[in-house]
């Protein structure tokens, strides 16, 4: 994990920011924290096997034997992704038995390679150059320099890996890309296919057998994102895609009960890619492959992130982030957007009410399956 130079000056008010006094204190960020929503009295659990790093999420699915398998995003340029395998195995009639499921198993990080192969490297101490030598005097500091542990196992540097969806439906799983604008000629490879990466893609996994544990599997690039219109962005949506179909910056998914996938993202602007944020449609399968529908835009400013959908899937909960943020991108604005004078004030649209961040809920009209 990076440490900010200069940016803050917490450390001339707080001494544990102050990395002379507190040097562990970045050592105590970058973990995934379990909260029990079915208990209010249970105290968040840091839990440190998944690793130490910018988590972006952490999605889960019970594997066919059982056990339960989390999919993780290192949300920073030229960063990882990864994966956790749980020892023990799911248990539906016995809760108790699933409360600490991820105190122990195996976490791993993923290597891309130009065959369209993917292999999934364990980070265990004392395996490989996860030796005492590199500095790895237990487990532990293989959990706390996850990222180092991955350079010299000899990962596949990604651009921006955000959230990471596996698919019950189709046996796949999908890794969201932002962007990396600082990737140079000369650092593109197979599963990062662009220099300076805008608009981002997204990556489909076909693990070995359908086994979401397996430690190695197929991939491809399921979409290179941006504006299919511009020859040079090269983006590959299908020609059934709509000028409104296209997206760039994929950050959050979901999918659906019917196995779609739905992509969120964070960074287009009126002046960026003439759109908003907002969630799409994405069909992953047959002929429809690759084309994207526009289902829901968020105002000018703001991201859209946390898609999730009942499970009947008639009901889409969306989340809308920072909404009335850079209104000089914005030419009904055209300049900074303060509390004082706001580019929108969605969702009351009232003058005597802020802007607020919303949980939003939508429905199908006369009731129904969403996207059906």
């Amino acid at each position: 994990m990076g440490i900010p130079e200069g940016a803050y000056e917490w450390g001339a008010h707080y001494d544990r920011f102050d990395l002379g006094k507190e040097p562990n204190e970045a050592n105590r960020f970058g973990w995934i924290v379990e909260v029990d929503v079915n208990d209010p009295t249970s105290a968040p659990k840091k839990r440190t096997a998944l690793g130490r790093f910018k988590h972006e999420g952490a999605e889960s699915i019970v594997n066919k034997d059982g056990r339960v398998v989390f999919y993780l995003g290192d949300d920073e340029r030229f960063d990882y992704v990864y994966k956790f395998v749980t020892t023990g195995t799911f248990n539906a009639n016995d809760r108790a038995a699933n409360v600490d499921l991820l105190d122990s198993g195996t976490l791993y990080v993923a290597k891309f390679d130009a065959n369209g192969s993917v292999t999934w490297l364990p980070l265990v101490h004392g395996q490989g150059p996860l030796t005492a030598e590199n500095g790895f005097a237990s487990q532990a500091d293989v959990l706390i320099e996850a990222r180092r542990a991955g350079d010299l196992l000899g990962a596949t540097k990604m651009d921006r890996p955000e959230d990471i969806q596996p698919n019950a439906t189709n046996g796949k799983v999908y890794v969201m890309l932002t962007n990396n604008t600082k990737r140079k000629a000369s650092e593109v490879d197979a599963a990062n296919p662009r220099a300076e990466n805008a608009f981002g893609h997204i990556i489909e996994i076909n693990e070995d057998g359908g086994d979401f544990a397996s430690t190695s599997g197929k991939w491809e690039v399921l979409l290179k994102c941006g504006d299919p219109s511009v020859a040079e962005v090269g983006a590959s949506f299908s020609t059934a895609t709509t000028a409104n179909g296209w997206f760039g910056m994929p950050d959050n998914c979901a999918i659906d009960s019917a196995g779609r996938l739905w992509v969120a993202t964070d960074g287009n602007s009126p002046k960026g890619t003439g759109r908003t944020d907002g969630l799409w449609a994405v069909d992953t399968e047959g002929e429809a492959r690759a084309t994207s529908k526009l289902f829901f835009r968020v105002p000018v400013g703001a991201e859209l992130c946390g898609p999730r959908f009942t499970d009947d899937g008639e009901a889409a909960f969306v989340a809308v982030q920072h909404p009335a943020d850079g209104g000089d991108d914005w030419e009904g604005f055209g300049r900074p957007s303060y509390y004082e004078d706001l580019s929108t004030r969605w969702p009351d649209f009232k003058d005597d009410m802020p802007v607020r961040p919303s949980v939003v809920v939508i429905t199908k009209q006369g009731g129904g399956k969403i996207g059906a």
